[in-house]
């Protein structure tokens, strides 16, 4: 893999996170291998653990701790000196703009600031690897920006894994896009040419709310908003599907849902 962010997207039960336990050596497969850097890491897990920084989907912390209290003990954990310890610890702070609250207690911290925290801690290590595993779930929208800034800060000189299925925090942030379905690599691609393979072919039409049901039946309808004079659809098909749709420009989400329509046989 390329340095940089790729996004795993994927719906509900695809296998992002069972993928995530695998590749970070907490669960093995019943079959397949899995590599890092030319080396098999089920043969040999302390290869990846080693350059590997995690943050898993349920993250806990100490909540009478302070945040630079965990940090620090966080890094002692992973076998830093304490002035190395020290000095990363500053820097994560830094780097997910924790700095203003860095002596307050984990407890007093909001969702989204916890998330931050998370980052911090798996990076303190210098990882060549990180892997955050829906990182945003249960963000308001302003703690998500603020998140996907922190992961954005990250990625230089370093491969991050972005598990999740908002599409729009992969959009925002992913240089490139791994859809996985049922378990299975659907495909591997950057967001222009996922984008591109819709292009063309997304529509906009107001139909009666009673027509709803069969224009779902013959399209992959992307969205629908009720007005008051009807539903207005977005969806995908090869020509207009009514006599008034509006042709409009495609986005990651309109092909992500197109790419898993294809999968599912639709």
């Amino acid at each position: 893999m390329d340095e940089g962010i790729h996004g795993l997207l994927g719906p509900n039960g695809a296998g992002k996170s069972t993928l995530m336990s695998i590749l970070t050596t907490v669960m093995k497969p019943t079959s397949g291998t899995a590599f890092w850097e030319g080396t098999n890491i089920l043969e040999s897990p302390d290869t990846v653990r080693s350059v590997l920084g995690y943050l898993p989907q349920n993250f806990g912390v100490y909540p009478d701790l302070t945040l630079e209290e965990f940090l620090e003990y966080m890094a002692a954990l992973r076998g830093l000196d304490s002035e190395t310890a020290s000095a990363r610890t500053d820097e994560m702070i830094s780097l997910t703009n924790l700095v203003d609250v860095r002596n307050r207690k984990l407890k007093t911290f909001s969702g989204g600031m916890r998330q931050r925290v998370g980052i911090a801690q798996a990076l303190l290590n210098d990882p060549d690897l990180l892997i955050a595993d829906e990182p945003t779930v249960g963000l308001d929208p302003e703690e998500r920006v603020r998140l996907r800034s922190a992961l954005s800060n990250t990625a230089a000189g370093r491969v991050v894994i972005l598990s999740t299925h908002i599409v729009p925090d992969v959009e925002a942030t992913a240089n490139k896009i791994a859809i996985l379905d049922e378990g299975r690599l659907v495909t591997h691609a950057n967001v222009e040419e996922l984008v591109s393979h819709v292009t063309g072919n997304v529509y906009e039409c107001l139909v009666p709310r009673s027509e709803l049901s069969t224009l779902r039946e013959e399209y992959q309808v992307c969205s629908s908003v009720q007005r008051a004079d009807g539903v207005k659809a977005r969806l995908i098909a090869e020509t207009p599907p009514t006599d008034d749709a509006t042709p409009v420009s495609p986005t990651l989400e309109d092909a992500y849902l197109q790419r898993i329509d294809q999968q599912d046989g639709g």
